[in-house]
């Protein structure tokens, strides 16, 4: 599948943390820090990349899980985000693309700033009730439970 303006979205923006994950971390005693994630969502990710379905991870976290998940995606992915609203549209204005066929999904307050900008908020099924309440879609699955390849799977049936 080649990315066309028949394509729902030009931009798939994720939260990290209770996205990509189910919300917890495992710290080790050397401070070590782990999550878990799913690899139906990787699955996902590079499907809708191979289709060129433009893709960034968004995470208030400054983490190199994320960084390592982002590496191994291939995707961006914009860490340390005070104010990921004002990320989104510094990132859109460069890149040229509409928010309006822009979706995000994300979980926690701190996500709520970017998904009153886009044209498609998306909720996990056990996002935080500020967030369900904007969002368009929410998904089945919870945070860390195939959120990514729900939503592919509903928007771009037939890319994996």
């Amino acid at each position: 599948m080649n990315q066309t303006k028949a394509d729902p979205f030009d931009l798939l923006c994720y939260d990290f943390d209770g996205v990509m994950t189910d919300n917890r971390v495992y710290v080790a005693q050397d401070g070590r820090e782990t999550v878990a994630v799913n690899r139906s969502d990787g699955l996902a990710i590079a499907a809708l990349r191979r289709a060129s379905v433009k893709q960034i991870i968004m995470s208030t976290e400054e983490n190199s899980v994320v960084k390592a998940r982002a590496k191994k995606l291939n995707i961006p992915a914009l860490q340390g985000l005070e104010n990921k609203a004002e990320a989104l549209q510094a990132y859109t204005f460069e890149a040229r693309i509409d928010l309006a066929r822009t979706a995000f999904i994300g979980n926690d307050v701190n996500d709520l700033s970017a998904m009153k900008l886009v044209g498609f908020p998306v909720a996990p099924s056990d996002a935080f009730p500020p967030i369900l309440d904007i969002a368009k879609h929410v998904t089945r699955a919870p945070g860390g439970a195939g959120v990514i390849r729900e939503f592919c799977d509903t928007f771009y049936p037939g890319v994996i």
